[in-house]
């Protein structure tokens, strides 16, 4: 195990910047997950942790060692891929323990490394199939064993669940993770489902056109996102956004909806600038006497009901976990929690 430190990285492609002078600390054993849409330079940072991609400027550390210019095969680290890379000639347990077998090892401790790596990730009875003999998830795990048995101060996953249906995403989710707490690697992880990051991570580094928008626990997050970029990608369903402005000592919408402001917020100091009011749909409730809206998209699914209504004019999406018998076209009340209410300043992007 080893903290990895991320200083002041760049990277060029010729005259194209796409990782914009990124710092970040990783500590000892710490479970970090780097999200972010498509194209915001999340798996390029991670190839150059891993040493497949050069390093235009800024340094990496991982422990005590600077690793910027130090080949991939000596940095002492493991990475899991989105394809599952392996041999297909080979069985489990050969696929499991080839970099040791390169490495010129031991065949009892090739053996007794990947026993151990099998009985971790429930592969014991799978040992002698061949690739095209397992599930996907189960060839997943194979290809997490195989980094495993190397016993690396870092493991490094590029969007290992990519391949998978919704099911094992889930299932394998949570044999990640628990391979995490028991092993306790520092382990630096790739998606762009913030889902994954909020159920996975010790620490989520939002990424967006190749700069750092904001790092902090899971919950620091969804709780106190810095700017509209990371309260509209983090949380599922999306968080509704309404531009407007304070008047009056309330929050008044460009298309003339009133509604509350947060518990003691200084309207003197933000009265008549453009704002963006944030409130989640899941801080919204069915409340008879509160703002009057029409029903337009019904979706249930058994424990929770998601709605669109047309409130005032402008679009807000709901997620009320009562039951609720609503169909389209119905009017119903609601109440906002005035304290899960966020502004941010239309100008900037940035909480207030």
């Amino acid at each position: 195990m080893a903290p990895v430190n991320i200083q002041n990285i760049q990277k060029r492609y010729g005259q194209v910047k796409v990782i914009h002078d990124i710092s970040v600390d990783i500590a000892d054993g710490e479970f970090v997950v780097l999200v972010g849409p498509s194209g915001c330079g999340k798996s390029t940072l991670l190839r150059m942790i891993a040493g497949l991609e050069e390093v235009s400027d800024g340094e990496i550390r991982i422990g005590r060692r600077e690793v910027s210019n130090l080949p991939a095969r000596d940095r002492d680290i493991a990475m899991v891929f989105q394809n599952y890379a392996l041999y297909p000639h080979m069985t489990v347990a050969d696929n499991m323990g080839f970099a040791l077998k390169l490495k010129k090892a031991n065949p009892a401790e090739i053996a007794a490394k990947v026993q151990k790596a099998a009985a971790i990730l429930g592969l014991e009875s799978l040992l002698e199939r061949l690739p095209r003999q397992l599930s996907g998830g189960q060839r997943q795990r194979v290809a997490m064993g195989r980094a495993l048995v190397r016993d690396p101060q870092v493991f490094l996953f590029d969007e290992p669940l990519s391949n998978l249906d919704a099911k094992l995403r889930v299932q394998m989710r949570g044999e990640i993770k628990s391979m995490h707490q028991r092993i306790g690697t520092t382990t630096i992880y790739v998606t762009h489902d913030q889902v994954e990051a909020m159920t996975m991570a010790d620490k989520i580094v939002v990424l967006h056109g190749g700069l750092i928008e904001q790092v902090g626990a899971p919950l620091d997050l969804y709780d106190r996102p810095a700017n509209l970029f990371v309260a509209g990608f983090i949380g599922s369903p999306s968080m509704n956004f309404i531009d407007g402005r304070i008047e009056e000592g309330v929050f008044r919408s460009e298309k003339g909806l009133i509604l509350p402001l947060p518990q003691g917020f200084s309207v003197a100091e933000h009265g008549g600038r453009r704002l963006v009011y944030g409130i989640r749909p899941e801080h919204i409730r069915a409340a008879a006497g509160g703002l009057s809206a029409r029903v337009g998209i019904v979706e249930g699914t058994g424990s929770e009901i998601y709605a669109k209504l047309d409130c005032g004019g402008e679009e807000i999406s709901c997620l009320f976990r009562e039951r609720l018998n609503i169909r389209f076209g119905d009017k119903i009340d609601i109440a906002i929690d005035p304290a899960s209410i966020h502004l941010f300043d239309k100008a900037s992007g940035k909480r207030l």
